[in-house]
């Protein structure tokens, strides 16, 4: 991460509400620079999949302000996202019979000349991301045989062929194993290491953004609770009163740069 990095996406003062919730998120602000990796973390209900939505412009704000390399994210068109945001959903649904070579190729629409034809060029960056994503050895498979582990890693393939500037992922490796999810997030702080990708990753594995990411926002009823550095921020003096369980931290025995955050126990003040 470089920390004088541009700034990629900025929130300022954001708040969201729905009908019968009309505070339920915010004010919210946050810096992304290129090369950051952030980790949005939270209790379920704390907002963090909505905050994501709003980053990638599928919702709007009711008030403050969300920018896109200095231009107001509201003024660009789908298409002008697309070319320069990734979202992959928590949930991405079916793909009928596409296989997933053919879904990974769609990653590169928005940047097809009338949005119609594939080149060469689209079928190098399918091959590449497929390649980094360990995917390549079933893009033949149709998507609806593959497992939801499987079918997430296209998806992030997918979203790394369109070339974003900024990537958004909602809980990525919620449906993957051990390797895999170790592998994912490997991959998405070596892209924002070595292409300077600005990446946002809601996640409900502390210890995961505690080793990839190089900061973090904790959310809880819709509101940050603190942002900063990992170190800064996922601490069991934090955690605790957000998530209601007494936490401590366990130190690797050869290497004091790595620690887990560990969960205890409920406590009484469990969060609402």
């Amino acid at each position: 991460m470089d920390p004088d990095g541009a700034v990629m996406l900025e929130l300022d003062d954001v708040r969201f509400g729905f009908e019968n919730r009309p505070d339920f998120l915010g004010p919210i602000s946050a810096v992304v620079r290129r090369g950051d990796c952030w980790a949005i973390v939270g209790p379920n209900g704390a907002g963090k999949s909505t905050l994501l939505r709003i980053m990638a412009g599928l919702l709007a704000p009711q008030s403050g302000s969300v920018s896109l390399e200095g231009n107001p994210l509201g003024s660009l068109t789908g298409r002008g996202r697309a070319k320069r945001i990734a979202f992959v959903a928590q949930s991405t649904g079916g793909e009928l019979d596409f296989s997933a070579r053919d879904v990974v190729m769609m990653g590169r629409f928005p940047h097809r000349s009338f949005g119609l034809f594939e080149s060469a060029g689209d079928g190098r960056f399918a091959d590449r991301t497929m390649t980094i994503t360990d995917t390549a050895e079933f893009a033949d498979r149709p998507m609806k045989t593959l497992s939801g582990g499987e079918a997430q890693r296209v998806h992030l393939a997918a979203a790394l062929a369109q070339d974003p500037s900024v990537l958004l992922l909602d809980e990525p490796t919620a449906s993957l194993d051990l390797h895999h999810q170790l592998a994912i997030f490997e991959i998405l702080r070596d892209r924002a290491d070595r292409d300077g990708l600005a990446v946002v990753v809601v996640t409900h594995d502390v210890n995961l953004a505690v080793r990839f990411c190089s900061r973090v926002l904790l959310l809880h009823e819709g509101g940050a609770v603190a942002q900063g550095t990992p170190d800064e921020v996922l601490t069991p003096k934090q955690l605790a009163p957000v998530y209601g369980v007494e936490m401590v931290t366990l130190m690797h025995p050869d290497d004091p740069a790595r620690r887990w955050i560990v969960p205890l126990e409920r406590t009484s003040e469990a969060p609402r």
